[in-house]
């Protein structure tokens, strides 16, 4: 048997009966022959505790500071994982980020892993040790600070040490039984994935989708890591995610006339998002360099943008206004970057809404098959949703909409395009998904 890499988010061990269960979990893996390694989150609502007692005694709080105090959580979940496990007579060590040589950049708050380097851990699991790793932290590569990685880091250290530990697979343990076709908090006959392939689940990720995070799916794409989500409070099979469905884990059944799996679905999914604000500039001078103005003081900002459209000028006056969508944490930075510009610019005025949501259709299928942006958009018309932004790719279709619609808007889609499910509701086990 190989190694393992499993990962627990903060519902699944939120209390002390929640680490028992998952160290009951782990042990078992070991006693079927594996080597394990676990990475695990801070314990249910720790870290948006520590942000809030942060927050009271420092409005803006420094960097270096708030990174120290936020990976106190997982030290203490992983702490008492390592004592629950060593309970049930198996040895387990628990590593920080930095112990574990998880080597990040300097950017804190929301660092990228540059290297890992698991001497430590591969020494812990040659002593028959099961390694607990504190997630959604590292150390600077330069200044050897605690640095944290953000939104999902915890995915993310799960999976780069699945990378650099060879290991078999990458276990994501939730709160939820897979990835499903919607988020079964919206949508109760939202049906689970037994398979998505790194690209459909990449935009997924990318369009809301809260049970994996973009970085974690691109760095198992990267390194092709095989990644199984799951839920730690039942012991069904969850959604496998990987290149192609292997033979241990392909979720069609044979056609009755042949042995050839089925393809795979032309609609993956539906995701939501809520955690979007809308930009727009307004009257700006259709020439060129100005866009790049723009958009240049918000990288400058170190600001990721998501959908971008540019309205057609008007003949009279020569000017065009520009939308994007960007997290709502970062309106505030980047409406001062842009005002700071506005001389320079010469652009009429700024506009800020934060009240809207983004919906997204996912699916390879769609590249092959006429009529889904039509079914789409005849959805949403049906439901008396009204669009404000659109953007495609090949596989995904995105509009903004009003962010009271979006509940409606996602169950009319999901059920305009036969993701229903006909068994019975979704089962969610705890109450995020992560």
């Amino acid at each position: 048997m190989g190694l393992v890499v499993q990962k627990y988010g903060g519902s699944s061990v939120a209390d002390a009966e929640g680490i028992k269960r998952v160290a009951k979990r782990i042990v078992e893996a070991k006693r079927s022959g594996h080597q394990v390694v676990v990475v695990v989150s801070a314990m249910g609502d720790t870290t948006d505790e520590l942000i809030d007692l942060a927050e009271q005694v420092s409005p803006m709080p420094v960097g270096r500071e708030f990174d120290m105090l936020l990976t106190a959580g997982e030290r203490i979940s992983m702490a008492l994982l390592a004592m629950a496990i060593k309970n049930l007579g198996h040895e387990a060590q628990s590593f920080t980020g930095s112990q574990a040589g998880v080597i990040t950049d300097s950017v804190h708050n929301k660092a990228r892993i540059i290297d890992v380097t698991p001497g430590r851990i591969r020494t812990a699991l040659d002593e028959g040790n099961i390694a607990i790793v504190a997630g959604f932290q590292g150390v600077s590569q330069d200044k050897k600070d605690i640095t944290t990685l953000g939104r999902g880091g915890s995915d993310t250290t799960a999976v780069a040490l699945a990378a650099a530990l060879d290991a078999e697979v990458c276990e994501i343990y939730t709160d939820v039984d897979g990835v499903f076709t919607a988020d079964p908090r919206v949508v109760k006959k939202a049906r689970k994935i037994e398979w998505i392939s790194f690209e459909d689940m990449l935009e997924l990720a990318s369009s809301g989708s809260k049970v994996l995070l973009h970085r974690c799916v691109e760095y198992a794409r990267r390194y092709n890591i095989p990644i199984h989500v799951r839920s730690s409070f039942s012991g069904l099979r969850g959604t496998w995610v990987s290149n192609e469905p292997h033979e241990a884990h392909k979720p069609h059944k044979p056609h009755e006339q042949g042995d050839q799996p089925m393809e795979q679905a032309i609609i993956s999914g539906v995701a939501h998002d809520t955690s979007e604000a809308k930009i727009t500039v307004v009257g700006v001078p259709d020439k060129p360099g100005e866009a790049a103005t723009i958009f240049r003081a918000i990288a400058d900002a170190e600001i990721n943008l998501d959908m971008v459209v540019q309205n057609v000028s008007a003949a009279a006056t020569g000017l065009t206004d520009i939308s994007f969508t960007l997290p709502k944490s970062e309106g505030k930075k980047a409406i001062a970057a842009l005002e700071r510009t506005k001389s320079g610019i010469g652009f009429e005025s700024l506009r800020y809404d934060d009240q809207i949501a983004k919906i997204s259709l996912v699916g390879a299928g769609m590249k092959t098959n006429p009529g889904v942006t039509a079914g789409f958009f005849e959805a949403l018309s049906n439901a008396g949703v009204n669009i404000e932004l659109i953007s495609t790719s090949e596989i995904r279709i995105s509009v903004v909409t009003r962010a009271d619609d979006v509940n409606e808007a996602v169950r009319a889609v999901h059920t305009a395009f036969g993701l229903d499910s006909d068994s019975d509701e979704a089962v969610v086990y705890g109450g995020t998904g992560r």
